[in-house]
C-alpha cells in the first residue's frame, strides 16, 4: 500500500529524495511501504539476500558486522542497507532495531531506477573518491605526460666535439650518455661551456670525460611539481627521467612556463637560498594561503599534502646546511629522517616536527657535542618557520633520539623482541620514518631488516593491530556520527584523531603484514591492494572512505583560514549539509568495519 501522507512528507525533507518533483514523490510513495519494528527484531542479517533500502522514518536501529561487533546506531533520516545492493551480494552486516522503530522499505530496482534518472540520487549514493575541479595546472600532472620522450642519447666513447654536434643540430640543451647497462649521466651547456671552453679540456677526449655522472633524476610517475622543486633547491635546468635501468624522457626549464610554476615551488626557492631561519620563515608564513589556494584548485587531498609536506622538507635541508656552515662539516656520516606526517608526506595546515638523527657507527663520545648542536639548530629553526616543537620530545635534540645506527638497530630489535605499550606506540612512530638530508644509506639497510623482522613476528604484528584500534571513528547516536562531550571542542569531531589516524594505523598493519615498503598512507592502502593484503572491495571502500575523511579535513581547514582563523582539526558536523554528514558517515562505518576485519584476524572484507 502507499506511504500515509505524513511518512510521503518526510521522504520529501530527506536528502536526496528533497530534489525530487512532486510527481516523482508520489510515484516514489506508492512503490514504498512504511513497516514498524519492534526493539531485537532483526531488519536483516548477515548473508541475507539484499532487496531493499531501509530509510528510518521514527526509532532507531544498530548495525553490526560479521563478528557482532558494533558499527553504528542510525536514528531517523538515516538509511542503510545500500551496501549489499550497490554490490550485487548479499548482505555482510545485521541491521537490529534498538527501539520502537519505523522504517521506509524501498525495492531494490525503485532504487536502481532513481539513480538511473535523477543524477542528485545518483551523486548520493555514488561512494567513490569525490570529484575535484578540473585541473588547468600542469605542476600536478605525472611527469610522464610532459617530458620529451626518447631524449638524444650518445654512448660513453663518443667524442665531446661530435656530441656537442649532435647537440647544435637538434638545437638541445642537454644530450643524455647510455651504455648496454642503462643510463650513465648528462652533458648540458653548462658542462660543454664551463669544462670545454673554459677549462679547456680535449674536444677529442669522450664525453664521459665531462659528463654529470649519476645526476638527480625522477620517475614517470613522479609530479610535475616535483621536476620544479628540484630544479630550484638544486639549481639544475634538466632532470632525466628514468623507470628501472632505462631512460624514458628528460623534462627542462624549457618544457615549464614560468607562467604555471605553482607558488609551492616559489615557496621552495625562498626556503631554498634564504640565509637564516627568520628569512625562512618569512616564506613559510605563505602556507596556509597556498593551502587554501590548492584545496581551492581543486587538487586531491594527497598532492596537497604532498606540496605542503615539500616545503618542510626544504626548510630541514637548508637548516642543515646552515648548521654545517655555521658548525663546521661534521666529524662523521649522519641522516636527518622525518617521521610522523611529514614523514608520511602528509602534513596540512597544522604541524608540529617529528624527527631524528642516525648517526655513523664511527661516531665517538666527543662527537655528541656537535651533532646536539646541530640537531638544535635545525629543530629551533624549524620551530621559527611554524613547525613547532613535538609535545612528546620526538626530535633530534632528545638524545634517545640522536644515536649511532646500531643502537637504532637494537631499539627496533627490543621493540619487535618485547612489544609493551611503549615499544607499540615508538614502532608505530618509526615505521614512518623517511630520510630527509644526509647519508640515506645510513637507513636503508635498516628499514629493510626491521620490517623483515617485524613482518615475521605474529606476537608483535598482534601487538600493532591491537594499537592500531585504539582510535575509533566517531560513530554514534548524533545521526551516527559522535561528538566530543566537553572542552573547547565540544560537540565537534576531531577529524585527526578519529577521522585520519585510524586509518593511518591501518595503512601501517597492512604494511606489516605485506612486507610493504612505502610510508604515505594512500601508497600503502594501493601497496596493499596490489599485494593482496586487501581485497579489491574492501581496499576499494577503505581508499574512498580515505579519500572523503581527508579531503573534508583539508576543506575544513581552508575555510577556517579564508575566514582569519587559525586551522585545526575540529569540524561542527552541523556545519554540513544531510548529504556532507551521510557520506561521512559512511566513511566512517567502512573505517570501523575495517578495524572489526583486523581486529579479528580476518584481514580486509572481501
Amino acid at each position: 500500500m502507499p506511504l500515509p501522507a505524513h511518512h510521503r512528507q518526510f521522504l520529501a525533507s530527506v536528502h536526496p529524495y528533497d530534489s525530487l518533483s512532486d510527481a516523482d514523490l508520489d510515484t516514489l510513495a506508492k512503490v514504498c511501504d512504511a513497516k514498524d519494528y519492534a526493539p531485537g527484531e532483526t531488519v536483516f542479517a548477515v548473508g541475507d539476500a539484499a532487496t531493499s533500502l531501509y530509510i528510518i522514518a521514527a526509532g532507531e536501529v544498530e548495525v553490526t558486522d560479521e563478528t557482532d561487533v558494533q558499527i553504528s546506531i542510525l536514528g531517523p533520516r538515516n538509511s542503510f542497507g545500500e551496501r549489499a545492493l550497490l554490490r550485487g551480494e548479499d548482505a555482510s552486516r545485521t541491521a537490529t532495531p534498538t527501539d520502537d522503530t519505523t522504517l521506509i522499505v524501498m525495492p531494490s530496482d525503485t532504487l536502481f531506477a532513481l539513480i538511473d534518472a535523477h543524477t542528485p540520487v545518483a551523486k548520493f549514493f555514488d561512494r567513490r573518491r569525490p570529484a575535484r575541479t578540473d585541473q588547468t595546472d600542469l605542476t600536478t600532472l605525472p611527469v610522464g605526460q610532459l617530458m620529451t620522450r626518447d631524449p638524444m642519447t650518445c654512448a660513453p666513447e663518443t667524442p665531446i666535439r661530435t656530441a656537442a654536434g649532435q647537440m647544435h643540430a637538434k638545437r638541445i640543451s642537454s644530450i643524455c650518455v647510455s651504455d648496454s647497462a642503462g643510463f650513465r649521466g648528462i652533458v648540458t651547456l653548462r658542462d660543454m661551456n664551463g669544462r670545454v671552453i673554459a677549462e679547456g679540456h680535449d674536444p677529442t677526449a669522450p664525453v664521459s670525460s665531462i659528463m654529470t655522472e649519476d645526476p638527480m633524476t625522477l620517475d614517470p610517475k613522479a609530479l610535475v611539481t616535483d621536476v620544479l622543486h628540484l630544479m630550484v633547491e638544486r639549481g639544475i635546468g634538466h632532470v632525466p627521467i628514468i623507470e628501472g635501468a632505462d631512460l624514458v624522457g628528460i623534462v627542462t626549464q624549457t618544457d615549464l612556463t614560468r607562467a604555471q610554476a605553482m607558488s609551492s615551488a616559489d615557496l621552495v626557492g625562498r626556503v631554498a637560498k634564504a640565509s637564516d631561519a627568520t628569512e625562512m620563515a618569512r616564506a613559510t608564513a605563505k602556507i596556509p594561503e597556498l593551502l587554501v589556494q590548492l584545496v581551492e584548485a581543486g587538487n586531491r587531498h594527497e598532492v596537497v599534502t604532498r606540496l605542503i609536506t615539500d616545503i618542510a622538507d626544504t626548510a630541514t635541508r637548508r637548516l642543515l646546511a646552515l648548521a654545517e656552515a655555521e658548525l663546521g662539516p661534521p666529524p662523521v656520516p649522519y641522516l636527518w629522517l622525518a617521521c610522523g606526517s611529514q614523514g608520511r608526506q602528509e602534513q596540512t595546515g597544522v604541524s608540529d616536527q617529528d624527527n631524528c638523527l642516525i648517526l655513523s657507527d664511527e661516531m665517538m663520545e666527543a662527537h655528541q657535542p656537535y651533532f646536539a648542536a646541530l640537531a638544535k639548530y635545525v629543530s629551533d629553526g624549524l620551530d621559527t618557520c611554524g613547525y613547532f616543537y613535538c609535545p612528546g620530545d620526538m626530535m633530534a635534540t632528545n638524545p634517545r633520539w640522536c644515536q649511532p645506527l646500531q643502537v637504532w638497530k637494537d631499539y627496533f630489535r627490543g621493540w619487535i623482541a618485547t612489544p609493551n605499550p611503549e615499544a607499540q606506540m615508538l614502532a608505530s612512530v618509526m615505521f614512518d620514518l623517511r630520510p630527509i638530508g644526509g647519508d640515506h644509506s645510513l637507513f636503508s639497510d635498516l628499514q629493510e631488516a626491521t620490517l623483515a623482522a617485524a613482518s615475521k613476528n605474529s606476537i608483535f604484528t598482534a601487538h600493532m593491530i591491537a594499537n592500531s584500534l585504539k582510535h575509533q571513528p566517531p560513530l554514534g547516536l548524533l545521526r551516527g556520527l559522535a561528538t566530543i562531550r566537553s572542552g573547547e571542542h565540544r560537540n565537534q569531531l576531531d577529524l585527526k584523531h578519529n577521522g585520519v589516524v585510524p586509518i593511518v594505523d591501518l595503512g601501517r598493519v597492512y604494511t606489516l603484514q605485506g612486507h610493504l615498503s612505502p610510508v604515505n598512507t594512500r601508497a600503502r592502502l594501493e601497496a596493499a591492494q596490489r599485494a593482496g593484503v586487501l581485497s579489491a572491495s574492501g581496499g576499494a571502500d577503505l581508499l574512498h572512505a580515505y579519500d572523503l575523511i581527508a579531503t573534508t579535513r583539508l576543506d575544513h581547514q581552508a575555510a577556517q583560514i579564508k575566514a582569519g582563523n587559525k586551522p585545526n582539526n575540529y569540524l561542527d558536523p552541523a556545519t554540513l549539509s544531510d548529504f556532507e554528514r551521510s557520506h561521512l558517515r559512511d566513511a566512517f562505518v567502512v573505517v570501523k568495519t575495517m578495524q572489526s576485519a583486523v581486529g579479528s584476524g580476518k584481514g580486509a572484507l572481501g
